[in-house]
């Protein structure tokens, strides 16, 4: 079989040709996981309901999301800087912190642009948020929580 391989291929040794499908294999694996959705971990109360349905939605997106229950979730926001601006839930994404019902869009600008800050926050739960019932895209106000612990506006998503 070695023979038919390298007649098949202008007599190139079998060794070089297989080297360089592994190559080739090795290079397609490393630039398909650098395209594979943003992963993160969802902390989340394990008797919320609205939490589970916020991951939902974020896969519907594109995220990749791991749900974690917790029993501790002030320790958990005291630990990622979002207890300024809490809610019912913190998702830990790109090295962010992401509190609350925040839109697909608002964590997307927020991996795209990697500013200095702990994370972003969507305060409470407002009813039209994702996963809290019919999102109205452009109503959510969307803070940013700064290194220095304060709250800033980021935008309406």
């Amino acid at each position: 079989m070695q023979a038919k391989l390298a007649k098949a291929h202008n007599h190139i040794p079998i060794g070089i040709l297989m080297k360089t499908r592994l190559l080739a294999v090795l290079t397609a694996l490393v630039s398909a996981s650098a395209l594979a959705a943003p992963a993160g971990t969802l902390y989340k109360d394990p008797h919320c309901g609205c939490c589970g349905a916020h991951a939902s939605y974020l896969r519907s997106a594109g995220y990749s999301i791991k749900e974690e229950p917790r029993s501790d979730m002030p320790a958990i926001k005291q630990q990622y800087g979002t207890d300024k601006a809490p809610s019912c839930h913190t998702l830990v994404i790109g090295g962010y912190a992401v509190e609350g019902h925040v839109p697909a869009a608002a964590i997307a600008k927020l991996l795209k642009e990697k500013p200095a800050a702990k994370g972003i926050a969507v305060p409470g739960m407002p009813a039209n948020s994702p996963g809290m019932g019919e999102y109205k895209p452009g109503t959510i106000e969307v803070v940013l929580l700064t290194k220095d612990g304060s709250v800033k506006p980021y935008g309406k998503f």
